[in-house]
């Protein structure tokens, strides 16, 4: 499976397309723009699972910053500051990483 066949690839274009300066990313808007707020909790547990590269259950930091690549190849890596921020608006549980939960939650708070 992949992203866009959850969501629509001209909204990701436009939302990766939105975030294109550094220091500029908004997860909330991100996820609004590529219109992930309005899937079904399943669907969203589906791209969690996409995003979650190494298949560990968890998106770790250093997976963090690679995260809009998972929405679209040519995307740009989230700066160290950027990383930090959506880790700790998502990582509920302190302990570093956030599991598919903590990723829905995320998503629905947007």
């Amino acid at each position: 499976m992949s992203i866009t066949d959850l969501l629509s690839a001209e909204d990701i274009k436009k939302a990766i397309g939105a975030f294109t300066a550094a220091e500029s990313f908004d997860h909330k808007k991100f996820f609004q723009m590529i219109g992930l707020k309005k899937k079904s909790p399943d669907d969203v547990k589906k791209v969690f699972h996409i995003l979650d590269k190494d298949k560990s259950g968890f998106i770790e930091e250093d997976e963090l910053g690679f995260i809009l690549k998972g929405f679209a190849p040519d995307a740009r890596d989230l700066s160290v500051k950027e990383t930090k921020t959506l880790l700790a608006a998502g990582d509920k549980d302190g302990d570093g990483k956030i599991g598919v939960e903590e990723f829905s939650t995320l998503v629905a708070e947007s």
